[in-house]
């Protein structure tokens, strides 16, 4: 299965939790099981799920960033683009 997640903690369909620190926190430790993971299979030489382990990483990586953001950060910007 192309989309199954490779580690419990990194499944993208599980619900988020409420709070963005929690939201953050889970980010982060779907992060670093997935790198743990990126460990294993190197060792191993499995470069089809290493591609894979990376690609998810990379969106845990997109959405640890997300979810740092302050809050207010993409109103904040959008109301400087508009007032150009």
């Amino acid at each position: 299965m192309r989309h199954a997640p490779l580690t419990p903690g990194s499944d993208p369909f599980r619900p988020l939790p409420a709070t963005p620190g929690a939201r953050l926190d889970g980010a982060h430790a779907a992060l670093a099981s997935l790198r743990a993971e990126e460990r294993r299979l190197e060792r191993l030489g499995l470069t089809g799920p290493l591609g894979r382990c990376r690609e998810q990483i990379r969106y845990w990586e997109f959405l640890a960033a997300l979810f740092a953001l302050p809050a207010g950060a993409a109103t904040v910007r959008r109301c400087a683009r508009g007032s150009r």
